[in-house]
């Protein structure tokens, strides 16, 4: 979405409000596409003393797989940008100053940037998720591991010495 801010630059206090859906259900993120319902931005661009600022939020909810117990779930994921935005650029040292071109600015590409940068590389489907016993593949959130406890090839023979009593 191409946003044209130019009416805005010399109104102090003005404000332009905005909203619109993102289709990310073809981002391929580590083989899964987790962006199946539409990206909802929102947002505003805002003339404070004479200074446009570029403030947005961008959310959804992503179709993921738990990385430690292998199920699916709904994770909700929202993110938040704030940009400065200017006519001429004089330092390119920042990335939250960008230069308008004709007084027109690419929202929905910086949007979308920005939500698939803040993808996470690791999912859970709960904090205290146990996951799954790499032994007998038992889930550990639901039951107890079913495998017979590996013992220390070191320590063999204390254990047999266990075993006796």
């Amino acid at each position: 979405m191409l946003l044209d801010v130019s009416k805005l630059i010399n109104a102090p206090g003005e404000r332009m409000e905005f909203s619109f859906e993102m289709d990310l259900s073809d981002v391929d993120f580590g083989g899964l596409y987790p962006a199946q319902e539409p990206v909802v931005v929102t947002g505003a661009v805002r003339n404070t003393a004479g200074m446009l600022t570029l403030d947005f939020t961008a959310a959804t909810v992503l179709k993921s797989v738990c990385d430690r117990c292998l199920k699916p779930f709904d994770n909700p994921k929202s993110v938040h940008c704030q940009y400065l935005l200017t006519e001429k650029l004089e330092s390119e040292d920042s990335d939250d100053i960008l230069e308008l071109e004709n007084g027109c600015v690419d929202v929905e590409d910086l949007a979308r940037t920005a939500f698939i940068f803040e993808m996470d590389t690791k999912t859970l489907c709960s904090e205290d998720c146990k996951g799954i016993c790499p032994g007998c593949g038992v889930d550990l959130n639901q039951g107890k591991c079913i495998c017979k406890k590996q013992v220390d090839p070191r320590l063999a023979v204390l254990a047999q010495l266990l075993e006796k009593d």
